[in-house]
């Protein structure tokens, strides 16, 4: 085992989805039961890897372990941005499965940077590569507290400029795909051997003089992993890594590379795969487990080798997938081409010469070196706050800027994000010109043109629409690039204007509506009124709507008329003078107060001519949350009928239940709709009642009633969660543990199945610190029971770690 070496790595990425102007993600509904696809995949792979499963013979739970930390892995710094908003647990603990692995490989942390919103770097120029290296070293070092050594090219897609720019910033090494190997040597032999033997690392000689290390992946082995089922278990992962061992004395290194997303939402349960694989060969001494680091600080490469320039893991063409019709894509309809990458890599490539000339000219009086000050955004990228925006202007502007100046610095280095976003690699990968990650992109595009436009005399739209009518969609009636501009980004341009509409009909419903933050936008309103009528509301205001991305302000008046359900009318204007206000606030809330909405609307036309809106020109999740509004107020009235319902007709119907004469359907469901509203308001309410679930539980067997699963489910989840949180807090209080423990008991009366993961992760973690002493309590014994009881019921088997922690001690 001395010289087998075994690194498994895993590439994790989704490309960036937040909507250009509010920099979050919108509601997909494709990817229900949650909100977006990141947190879908957060739920499957990403998180479920920081505590895997690793299952005995009777497959009950012995173990709950961190993947990470004994891989090596790199997160997308765009994905990890949305992490840190969205999924707080899951970036934490990658953070500490980083510094866990740093322990376990000899001071060397596992985790790799990554290029940052995932370009193909040999398509960019030279200025684009060296941005994307430095603002994914600096979003490295920030996250995980150390420089990094490794870095992962987008589609490992590679040059020698690439490999160039990675050593001038201190890089050592990076993953390859074996196809991307031209010839390898020994050092200091003459003799090349065409391709690539993946077992070794080699030294890469660049013409600077500088060096790189390069690993080139096992692609047999990976392609296993990721095509060919083998995470379906994980004895055979383990076996067909040791396999990839060759008959040498020579210290070898079997190493795979794939999707992350592999181990857990590609193949369900790939994590627990990779869990056991990991815990079987460690156990049995099969082979060393490393990551990229350590093994070449360890090991000293003994062969050099040169690259194919202009390849990829992932396009057998090179890098012609990004820009022609080369044949490589998902799938799509027969007679499907996608000769639409060519015309929308030079659309893009010629507005961002466009936004070039832009961005030089307009920040030559802010600031003397713009490219340098582009390179250092990446800190402001990462830190908003007032203050910090301060200190990046003060480092680079020429001498003291106004606070016009500074909005307008801000502008055009935000311009130049979007320009490196418009380039995430997602926009070419796939079959189709419409698809959601092309549209992305060009919204991207979008975006910068908007900002390049404000902040000059430039007009770039036309231009880029003339070039993206070459590109041609394979659906006849989506037609060109030009027609999916207008059809799916034009309309959805955003301005403070219309975030501050979105301010109007939020403040209709809020405790505070004279300030509220709408996505990342704060509002305030300098004068504001609100008179509600029924379930009639109307607002009137005077508010400023800030950007906490660009600085950009903006006041104006608004007006808007809430009718109930998802119907209301809005407006707005310059903003008005007070006297203007007054006298226009006193006709509509007369004529509110009278209950003529006719002259209202009348009044909405005459005064707030500016821009009309309503509910249809909301954002999705806005519109949500105004039809939930609705709905729960609807669904609270509707229980009240039908509780009057169910209490008036349970005699009978428990009369008729005992003489089987077969309750009516309609009161039947009825019931069941009662019940389901109990079970769910219990379970949700601050002041949960254990004796009622008791009572709803037995009424539910009684009536033999048919649970609604999904919403039951998640909140008998939710609550269970809390309970635990709630004793971690405060272990010297046992009601919460003991109270998970009754509601798992009834919760097994009625066959309901709640996720259990943050539960077990919970039970694991406790009883593991009481074990191993990390936790000590005055009535510990009685709480281990409990625990232990808990454990039983959530199929976790505590003796291997009870056992395993004793030994230790």
């Amino acid at each position: 085992m001395d010289n087998k070496f075994l690194c498994i790595h895993g590439h994790f990425y989704q490309p960036p989805r937040e909507n250009a102007w509010l920099e979050e993600i919108e509601i997909q509904p494709s990817a229900h039961p949650y909100h977006d696809w990141n947190e879908r995949i957060n739920e499957e792979c990403y998180a479920s890897n920081t505590h895997s499963r690793i299952l005995n013979e009777e497959f009950k739970i012995i173990d709950i372990v961190s993947n990470y930390s004994k891989i090596s892995f790199n997160f997308g710094p765009t994905l990890l941005s949305w992490m840190e908003q969205n999924a707080p647990d899951t970036h934490e603990a990658i953070i500490e499965a980083d510094k866990e692995s740093v322990k376990n490989f000899n001071g060397h942390g596992s985790a790799m940077a990554q290029v940052y919103n995932h370009i193909i770097m040999p398509l960019a120029n030279r200025r684009d590569k060296e941005t994307q290296v430095k603002w994914g070293l600096y979003d490295f070092k920030k996250r995980y507290g150390r420089p990094a050594e490794g870095v992962w090219l987008a589609e490992s897609a590679v040059d020698t400029e690439t490999l160039e720019i990675c050593a001038d910033n201190g890089i050592k090494f990076t993953v390859l795909a074996p196809s991307q190997a031209k010839r390898f040597r020994k050092i200091g032999d003459e003799h090349w051997t065409d391709g690539i033997n993946s077992n070794f690392h080699y030294t890469c000689n660049l013409p600077s003089g500088k060096k790189i290390v390069l690993f080139f992946y096992d692609g047999d082995r990976s392609q296993g992993v990721a095509f060919k089922g083998l995470l379906e278990n994980g004895k055979a992962f383990a076996d067909d890594l040791i396999s990839g061992f060759q008959p040498t004395d020579e210290p070898q290194l079997v190493h795979i590379a794939t999707d992350g997303e592999s181990y857990g939402h590609h193949h369900k349960n790939g994590d627990m795969a990779l869990a056991y694989a990991i815990r079987y060969i460690e156990n049995n001494n099969l082979a060393k487990i490393t990551n990229y680091s350590e093994y070449m600080h360890t090991v000293d490469a003994v062969y050099e080798a040169e690259i194919h320039e202009n390849s990829s893991w992932s396009c057998a063409h090179g890098v012609e997938r990004w820009k022609s019709d080369c044949g490589c894509h998902t799938g799509g309809m027969e007679g499907w081409n996608q000769a639409w990458r060519a015309p929308l890599r030079d659309a893009l490539n010629n507005l961002r010469d466009h936004l070039i000339k832009v961005f030089e000219k307009e920040m030559k009086p802010l600031m003397p070196k713009p490219w340098e000050a582009r390179n250092a955004y990446v800190e402001v990228m990462l830190n908003r706050t007032k203050a910090n925006i301060e200190n990046f202007i003060s480092k680079h502007a020429a001498s003291g800027l106004s606070e016009t100046q500074k909005t307008k610095t801000i502008r055009l280095l935000e311009m130049q994000r979007h320009a490196q976003l418009m380039f995430t690699s997602c926009g070419w990968f796939f079959n189709e010109l419409s698809g959601i990650e092309t549209v992305q992109i060009l919204q991207y595009a979008a975006r910068a043109i908007q900002l390049a436009e404000s902040e000059s005399n430039v007009k770039l739209e036309n231009a880029f629409l003339a070039d993206l009518d070459k590109a041609k969609s394979n659906i006849s009636d989506i037609g060109s690039g030009k027609d999916i501009y207008e059809r799916y980004i034009s309309p959805y341009k955003l301005t403070l204007t219309q975030v501050g509409m979105h301010y109007a009909v939020a403040s209709l419903f809020a405790n505070n509506p004279k300030t509220l933050t709408v996505l990342n936008y704060d509002c305030e309103s300098i004068k504001y009124e609100r008179i509600n009528a029924g379930i009639q509301k109307l607002a009137i205001g005077s508010t400023s709507v800030s950007s906490k991305v660009t600085l950009s302000q903006k006041q104006f008046s608004f007006v808007v008329l809430y009718l109930g359900q998802h119907h209301l009318i809005g407006g707005t204007t310059k903003a008005l003078s007070d006297q203007e206000f007054g006298d226009i606030s006193l006709e509509l809330t007369n004529a509110f107060g009278r209950s003529n909405i006719a002259r209202v609307t009348d009044l909405i036309k005459e005064h707030f001519k500016e821009h009309n809106f309503s509910f249809f020109q909301m954002f999705k999740d806005e519109q949500l949350k105004l039809v939930n509004q609705f709905l729960n107020q609807s669904e609270d009235q509707a229980y009240e009928s039908y509780r009057k319902i169910y209490d008036i007709n349970y005699n009978i119907m428990n009369v008729m239940a005992l003489e089987n004469l077969g309750i009516p359907d309609i009161l039947r469901k009825n019931l069941e709709m009662v019940i389901n509203i109990e079970l769910k308001d219990n379970l949700m309410a601050p002041d949960f009642d254990l004796e009622k679930l008791k009572h709803l539980v037995h009424e539910v067997n009684k009536w033999k009633v048919n649970i609604d699963e999904e919403i039951i489910n998640k909140a008998l989840q939710n609550l269970l969660h809390k309970l635990l949180d709630r004793f971690e807090q405060e272990p010297v209080k046992t009601d919460p543990l003991k109270n998970v423990l009754s509601i798992l008991k009834l919760a097994s009366q009625i066959k309901l199945n709640p996720n259990l993961i943050n539960v077990q992760n919970s039970i694991f973690n406790l009883a593991k610190s009481i074990y191993s002493g990390k936790l000590t309590l005055d009535n510990q014994k009685a709480i281990l029971l409990i625990l232990e009881s808990i454990a039983e019921m959530v199929n976790i088997d505590l003796s291997f770690t009870r056992d395993h922690v004793l030994v230790k001690k």
